[in-house]
C-alpha cells in the first residue's frame, strides 16, 4: 500500500486473516455477555430460595424480577449516546465495573425492598455493557463475517443465563442463594482489570472521531504489520449516512425511523418470551410436580440453545437476515406453545424446552447483528443499544405478564400459549422492516476486491 494514501480502516480489516489481536477482543466482548448473561438470569434461579426464606409470594416477586430490566433499560438507552461521544471502550469498562459491584452488595441484601434497589443499580451496568460489546466486536470484524462473529460473541448471553442455572442448582444447596451473586460480582471484577489492559478503542470511533494516526496506526499494526507504512486513515460506509447527524439523529432519520422501529418491536416481544420463561419456568415447572432441582435444571436448557445462534448468523452472511431472523421467531412461538402441552412427560418435556430455547434464542442473539448492520459508525452504539434498551421493557412486561397470569389463575399450558404470541408479532416486525427497508445481497457484507469503488459514503479520517 501507499504511504501517500489514506488507508480504509474496514477495507485494511477485510482483506487480513483474523488475527490474534481480534481473537481477543472476541474472547473479552463473550466473556462480558457472558457474565451479563449470568447476571440478567440470577434472579429467576434464586426467585424460589427467596419465596421460602422471604415468606414472600409470587406476585410479590414481580418487582425483584423487573428491577434489573428498568436498569438494563436505562443503562442501555444511556450508554448509546454516550459511547458514540466518548467512546465504546470507557463506557464498557465503567458499565462491567458497576455491574459487578452492585451484584456483590446485593448478596448481602436483607429484604426484598432492598434487593429491588440492588438490581436496579446492577441492570445500569448490564445494560450498559451489552450493546457496546456487540458495537465494538462489530466493528472490529470483517464485512463478510460481520454477522457470524457478532451472534457467535452474543451467545455469551444465553450461555451465561443457562450456567447460571447449572450453578445455581449446585450453589444454593450448598452455599445458599447469595452465594449464586457473590460470583456474579467477584467474577466481573476480574475481568474489569483485564479489560483495562488489554480491550482497545474500536478503530473505527477513532478515525471518525479523527484520533491520531499514530494511535489508529498503532491498534491496526496489532492485527497486521501491512498497516506500519500508512500515514492517514479513514472510513468508509456500506450504508448511506446521515450527513451532520450522529446518535439518535442517525437512528430516528427518515431514512431509517421504520426500520428502528421494527428492531425495536422484534426484540421487545423476543424479551417478553425470553424473560416470561426464564424468570418463571422454575416455578412454573415446581408447580407441575417437578422437584426444585430438577425444575431448575430444565429450565437452564431453555438458555442453552443460544449456541444454535452461530448457525443463524452464519445464514444471515449469506442470505436475507431480516427473513432469517423471522423464521426463527415464528418456530418460537410454535415450540414455546408446545412446552405447555408436554408438563406429564418429563423427557419430553426436556426436548422441548431446549428446542424452545434453541429457536428463541436463535433469534434473539441474532438480532444485535441485524441493528449492528442496519446502522453507519455515527450512530451504530446508539442504534444497538437502543434496540435493546427499549426491548427490556419487553422483559418487564413478561415478568409482570406471569405473574399477572397467576392472578387470574391460569393453567399451565394456558400460560404457554398466551407466552407464545410475542414470537408471532416479533415475526410480523421483521417481515415489515424487510418491506420497507428492503435487505440486498451488498448489504449482507461481501468484500470487495481491493480498491474497488463499494461504498456509498465516506468519512475523511486522522492524518
Amino acid at each position: 500500500m501507499s504511504s501517500k494514501d489514506a488507508v480504509d480502516v474496514q477495507s485494511f480489516i477485510d482483506h487480513q486473516a483474523f488475527s490474534g489481536f481480534q481473537w481477543l477482543i472476541f474472547v473479552l466482548c463473550f466473556l462480558i455477555v457472558l457474565l451479563d448473561g449470568f447476571d440478567t438470569a440470577a434472579i429467576g434461579y434464586i426467585a424460589p430460595s427467596l419465596i421460602q426464606e422471604w415468606g414472600v409470594t409470587k406476585p410479590d416477586l414481580a418487582p425483584v424480577l423487573s428491577a434489573a430490566l428498568f436498569g438494563l433499560a436505562g443503562g442501555a438507552l444511556l450508554s448509546g449516546p454516550l459511547a458514540d461521544r466518548l467512546g465504546r471502550r470507557l463506557v464498557l469498562n465503567v458499565a462491567v465495573l458497576v455491574f459487578a459491584v452492585a451484584s456483590l452488595v446485593s448478596a448481602f441484601a436483607a429484604d426484598l425492598q432492598s434487593l429491588t434497589v440492588l438490581r436496579f443499580l446492577t441492570g445500569l451496568g448490564l445494560g450498559a455493557a451489552m450493546p457496546n460489546a456487540v458495537t465494538l466486536i462489530s466493528e472490529y470484524s470483517p464485512t463478510k463475517r460481520r454477522a457470524l462473529i457478532t451472534t457467535a460473541m452474543f451467545s455469551g448471553f444465553p450461555l451465561g443465563a443457562a450456567l447460571g442455572g447449572f450453578l445455581a442448582a449446585w450453589m444454593i444447596p450448598q452455599f445458599g442463594w447469595r452465594s449464586v451473586l457473590v460470583l456474579g460480582g467477584i467474577a466481573p471484577i476480574v475481568l474489569v482489570a483485564v479489560m483495562l489492559i488489554w480491550l482497545p478503542e474500536s478503530v473505527r470511533y477513532m478515525v471518525a472521531k479523527g484520533m491520531s494516526a499514530e494511535r489508529i496506526r498503532a491498534v491496526l499494526g496489532r492485527i497486521s504489520a501491512a498497516a506500519a507504512g500508512a500515514r492517514s486513515f479513514c472510513l468508509t460506509e456500506t450504508v448511506a449516512v446521515a450527513n451532520g447527524k450522529s446518535g439518535l439523529g442517525v437512528v430516528l432519520s427518515r431514512s431509517r425511523v421504520v426500520g428502528s422501529v421494527m428492531l425495536w418491536l422484534a426484540y421487545f416481544m423476543g424479551l417478553v418470551i425470553f424473560y416470561a420463561l426464564i424468570n418463571w419456568m422454575p416455578i412454573l415447572f415446581k408447580e407441575a410436580g417437578l422437584d426444585p432441582k430438577t425444575a431448575t435444571l430444565i429450565s437452564a436448557l431453555f438458555p442453552l440453545g443460544g449456541c444454535a445462534a452461530v448457525f443463524v448468523g452464519w445464514l444471515m452472511d449469506r442470505f436475507n437476515g431480516n427473513r432469517i431472523v423471522a423464521i426463527a421467531y415464528a418456530l418460537t412461538a410454535v415450540s414455546v406453545y408446545s412446552i405447555g402441552q408436554v408438563v406429564g412427560n418429563v423427557g419430553a418435556l426436556v426436548v422441548v424446552v431446549f428446542l424452545a430455547g434453541t429457536m428463541m434464542n436463535a433469534a434473539q442473539v441474532s438480532m444485535p447483528a441485524l441493528a449492528a448492520t442496519f446502522y453507519p459508525t455515527q450512530g451504530r452504539a446508539t442504534g444497538v443499544a437502543w434496540m435493546l434498551g427499549i426491548g427490556r421493557f419487553g422483559g418487564i412486561a413478561g415478568s409482570f405478564l406471569v405473574a399477572e397470569l397467576a392472578r387470574r389463575k391460569l393453567g399451565f399450558s394456558e400460560v404457554f400459549m398466551v407466552v407464545a404470541i410475542p414470537g408471532l408479532l416479533a415475526t410480523t416486525a421483521l417481515i415489515l422492516k424487510q418491506f420497507f427497508h428492503p435487505e440486498t445481497a451488498p448489504e449482507q457484507g461481501e468484500a470487495p476486491a481491493e480498491g474497488a469503488p463499494y461504498l456509498k459514503e465516506q468519512v475523511q479520517g486522522a492524518h
